[in-house]
């Protein structure tokens, strides 16, 4: 591996890491983003995902199907050409509509959808005040 290389005025490493001095910004963003992420866990909406996550938990097998089921999604929503996707998404709801029905897999799926919106008002606030480009 390359060992560092910096100019002499450089404050980062050769990799983008900050050194001496500037490394107290660091912790101090750290110590914000860890007092955040609990209260964040605090929420009622990460609350109940993690409630049901837990309650699917128990139950493996019915837990690995949502893993798949997920995992399709996301392939199908990332890698589908654009003019192919509406027609894809009708057909994988249909396929999947009796198993979203069941209560287990409904309540999982609308707290972690959620959880997920929660997290994308927050990743656009953060950006929009750093403004962030």
């Amino acid at each position: 591996m390359e060992k560092d290389k910096t100019a002499p005025d450089d404050t980062s490493d050769y990799y983008g890491s900050l050194k001496g001095e500037d490394c107290m910004l660091d912790s101090i963003v750290q110590k914000a983003a860890d007092n955040f992420i609990e209260e964040i866990k605090k929420s009622n909406i990460y609350r109940e995902y993690d409630f049901q996550k837990e309650k699917l938990k128990r139950q493996p097998e019915l837990f690995d199907k949502v893993t798949e089921f997920r995992q399709k999604n996301y392939a199908l929503q990332t890698e589908t050409p654009a003019e192919e996707l509406l027609d894809r998404l009708d057909a994988f709801e249909r396929e999947y509509e009796e198993f979203r029905s069941h209560p287990l897999v409904d309540d999982f799926l609308r707290a972690e959808l959620a959880f997920c919106r929660m997290m994308q008002e927050v990743n656009v606030l953060i950006t929009a005040e750093l403004d962030f480009e």
